[in-house]
Order: structure tokens, then sequence, then C-alpha cells
């Protein structure tokens, strides 16, 4: 995953990205329904269906390139302020593949339910993802296996999910071939789904946030 423009040497942990925006939200008083917490693959989602967003009165946060606990740190900014109802958590994909440094398998799992922690504690309600599928990095082609890491990872984040009563969005077994990656057809480079991938994970996703009316 490449870096976005916006500085990131400067401005590690992306507090930046999403500043002017959220004091708008903020100004406005027009909170979003969902904030949706990620990386590029979920920055790219914003940019490929912005009606996807807008209509339903969602936000997407996500910044290429970052790590679970890059994400952590900002999630006050990027989600608790802004007041929504639920979060979307999307975290995992460049600790697999070591974007900063080697990152245990645990600390990913640990960095989400922290996001999860600190939702509930204001009020919002947490929804998790798996992390989608990838066989190969084309930014980091000497990881070894990193489909495997990705389905034990999301393993426990089930895990997880089943044991606190929170939701779990699996786009992995929906968009997985054999190999544990993303087939061609969904993806241009192997790890970011294609503006047509995005329809069946949204397909997923809304069931997820409308499940959460009977909770």
């Amino acid at each position: 995953m490449t870096m976005s423009f916006w500085g990131f040497s400067q401005d590690w942990f992306g507090f930046n990205r999403y500043k002017d925006d959220n004091e708008r939200i903020k100004a406005s008083g027009n909170y979003p329904e969902v904030v949706f917490m990620g990386n590029s693959i979920t920055e790219y989602w914003a940019y490929y269906h912005p009606n996807f967003f807008s209509d339903n009165n969602f936000c997407g946060r996500g910044i290429s390139g970052q790590t679970s606990s890059q994400m952590l740190v900002r999630f006050t900014a990027d989600v608790v302020e802004l007041h929504p109802k639920a979060v979307v958590i999307m975290a995992g994909t460049n600790d697999v593949a070591h974007n900063d440094y080697y990152v245990e398998p645990e600390k990913v799992v640990e960095n989400i339910i922290a996001m999860c922690d600190i939702a509930k504690a204001n009020g919002i309600i947490p929804i998790i993802s798996s992390i989608p599928p990838c066989s190969g990095f084309p930014w980091r082609q000497e990881i070894e296996n990193p489909g495997q890491t990705i389905v034990n990872i999301n393993k426990s984040l089930k895990t997880y999910a089943e044991n606190n009563g929170i939701v779990y969005v699996d786009y992995h077994t929906a968009l997985a071939d054999k190999n544990l990656g993303l087939p061609k057809n969904l993806s241009d480079d192997g790890c970011h789904p294609n503006p047509n991938t995005y329809l069946t994970m949204e397909s997923l996703v809304m069931k997820a946030v409308r499940s959460l009316s009977d909770k």
C-alpha cells in the first residue's frame, strides 16, 4: 500500500488527513451514522463508491499504508469525536506486510480490541471486519505466506467478537480463492479490491449495520 500525498513523514499517525473535514462535521452537528476506520482498502472504498457513503450517512476514515497501531492512536479524533452510532473497524493488512516493522499477529488483535473498548466506552457500537484476503503484497514481496497469517488473525478476531457480542463481518470467506488471496477478477494487484468487489463488501457490511437495530 503506497503512502498518501498528505505528508506521511511529518504526520505519522495521520491526524491531519481528515482534520478539516472532521471540524466541518463537528461544526455542522450532522454526525455520521457509521464511521469506517481503516487503511487504503477503506480509503479506496470511499473514493470508488462515494455514494455508498453519502447516501447512508456513512463516513470513510481510511488512510493508505496505516497499521492498526496508527489507527488506534487516531481513533479518538477520527471516530469518537464524530459521535457515530457505530464504527466499522478493518485493520491488519499493513501489519502483516510489516509496513513499518515486524508486528506480532497477537498485537494486531490487541489493537483492534482496544479500538472496540474505546468505542464502547463512548457509547459507539463496534463492528469488526475480517482482514480481506491477500496471498502476496506487491510492495513487500519478501513476506512469506501472508495469506495464512491473515486467516489466523481473522480467527482470533471472530472468536473475540463472538465471545463479546460484537458483530463480525467476514469479507475473507466471501472473497478468498484457494490460495487465500484475492483472485484476479476481484483485484488488480492481489490485495486491493477492485470497484466491483466493493459491491460484495457493501452487501455484507450493510447486513451487519442493519442487524444493530436488533441489539
